[in-house]
């Protein structure tokens, strides 16, 4: 049976995503406009992203750091571009107390000025190089429409700053960081991304270029799910990161930066999750199995928990649900958290050697004997799930892809059925504008090592120099 609490994905994608979050209590509107409260549920996921990633992270060798929440203002306007790219998103503080301060203080939008600042007090040398450092943290951009967990005001995120010997170093960092970023959502969030770079138009604000981790949600949205920048030497020039280089000359750094956010959760819920509430990749679940018990016998209770232990021996996220509510409200319960495996002990089926697994992402139920050995079982299941997740994404991202050859196309295509549109472009801002046009359609990322289409731009039908692909995005 449909959850009523959640509006049908079909009839209004914006108002079934909302009924997912608030059903499966992931997060809830605060008094503070424009900020969430992620709740215990949503912050769970958050975590199981944060350990993966970090993991990842310490394993190429970087190493967290905790930067201050404020930014002088002098600090802010020694790169203009970052600052005038931010400025209209920046949230200043200019009090202390009941004290006018002598200088407003930004709050945070991003922290490559502190970290710029930081570096030029503690770089000498080539030895001290490279340093490669990540920050968790919360950060503040005025937006003005919100959404839970794709937009808001303040959000969760990390973001990894790090500085290099050579331009080489630092553009093999800038590629390297965008390949784990694109592995995550392969492998873990069970999403078929893609990769390019940005065009100048949509590039990080300071950035030399930028690349981008696309995905595409099952409405056939497009969202910008992670960046990676690469920056050359403009910060180290305007904040003076100077090292003595190898030939015992001062030179400046070259730069990188790179961050992806709790916009993950909201990517998780809109490729996967259905009508009945949040669907979970097994890998990236904060709780993979549910086992619950139907009715209190001291048999069940005890073939319960001992399958608990089993599995959570083995490094399976187990729990037993003995809460005091009826057995059809926890299967429901299970479904709407998106627990990807649930396992359903009642005495009728003990008496018949049986117990049943259902799961999540297809609600199908399997028969088992209560003696089969629950540990390899479920470990198949979950990869099962796992690939069978990831198989249906990608089904849906080729639906949802389509080639365009001239302006009418796409017109015809955003109209009909947004997607990834794949089109040959000018290098012209001004066909960028022209497309923005459609629904604020825009370039989502050049595509380098495809070849061109047609070679003719997709606006202007003059000969086109890279191969893109337009979307609408969140």
């Amino acid at each position: 049976m449909k959850n009523n609490a959640i509006t049908a994905r079909e009839v209004d994608f914006a108002k079934w995503y909302t009924d997912v979050v608030m059903a499966a209590r992931l997060a809830d509107y605060s008094s503070v406009k424009g900020c969430l409260v992620i709740e215990p549920n949503g912050y769970a996921i958050w975590e199981k992203i944060q350990n993966v990633l970090d993991n990842k992270f310490k394993e190429t060798g970087h190493r967290n750091i905790c930067m201050p929440l404020l930014i002088p203002e002098n600090l802010m306007k020694k790169e203009s571009e970052l600052i005038n790219g931010f400025s209209p998103e920046a949230a200043w503080v200019t009090m202390g107390g009941q004290k006018v301060l002598e200088e407003r203080m930004c709050i945070r939008p991003t922290s490559e000025t502190l970290f710029s600042d930081y570096y030029s007090k503690v770089v000498k040398s080539h030895r001290d190089l490279p340093m490669k450092y990540n920050q968790w943290c919360s950060v503040m951009r005025w937006e003005k429409e919100t959404r839970p967990f794709l937009r808001s005001r303040e959000f969760l995120w990390q973001e990894g700053h790090t500085i290099h010997e050579t331009q080489a170093e630092a553009e093999q960092e800038t590629l390297d960081m965008l390949h784990v970023y694109n592995d995550f959502f392969h492998n873990y969030l069970a999403i078929p991304s893609i990769i390019g770079k940005k065009t100048d138009k949509e590039k990080f604000a300071g950035a030399d270029y930028t690349y981008t981790v696309e995905a595409l949600m099952y409405n056939g949205i497009c969202l910008q799910s992670g960046t990676s920048h690469y920056f050359g030497q403009r910060f180290s020039k305007a904040y003076g990161i100077k090292f003595l280089n190898r030939e015992n000359n001062l030179e400046c750094v070259y730069q990188t930066s790179w961050g992806v956010s709790t916009r993950m959760i909201g990517a998780l819920i809109m490729v996967h999750s259905d009508d009945y509430g949040l669907v979970l990749p097994p890998k990236i679940a904060p709780k993979q199995v549910t086992i619950i018990p139907i009715g209190k016998d001291e048999e069940i209770i005890n073939l319960a928990e001992d399958y608990a232990k089993q599995l959570n021996d083995n490094n399976i996220s187990c729990y037993v649900d003995l809460t005091d509510k009826s057995p059809g409200f926890k299967f429901a319960e299970s479904e709407v958290n998106g627990i990807p495996v649930r396992i359903e002990i009642g005495k009728r089926d003990l008496e018949n050697n049986k117990i049943t697994f259902a799961r999540r992402d297809t609600r199908e139920k399997m028969d088992k004997s209560k003696d089969i050995d629950v540990v390899a079982y479920v470990r198949t299941l979950l990869d099962t799930i796992q690939n069978d997740m990831y198989k249906r994404a990608v089904e849906r991202r080729d639906a949802l892809t389509f080639t365009a050859h001239n302006l009418e196309d796409m017109e015809k295509i955003l109209n009909t059925q947004p997607g990834f549109i794949h089109g040959d472009w000018c290098g012209d801002e001004a066909c960028e504008l022209k497309i923005k046009e459609i629904r604020g359609c825009k370039s989502r990322c050049i595509m380098e090592d495809e070849t061109l289409i047609d070679g003719k731009c997709v606006c202007c039908g003059k000969e086109a120099k890279k191969h893109v692909i337009w979307g609408i995005q969140y």
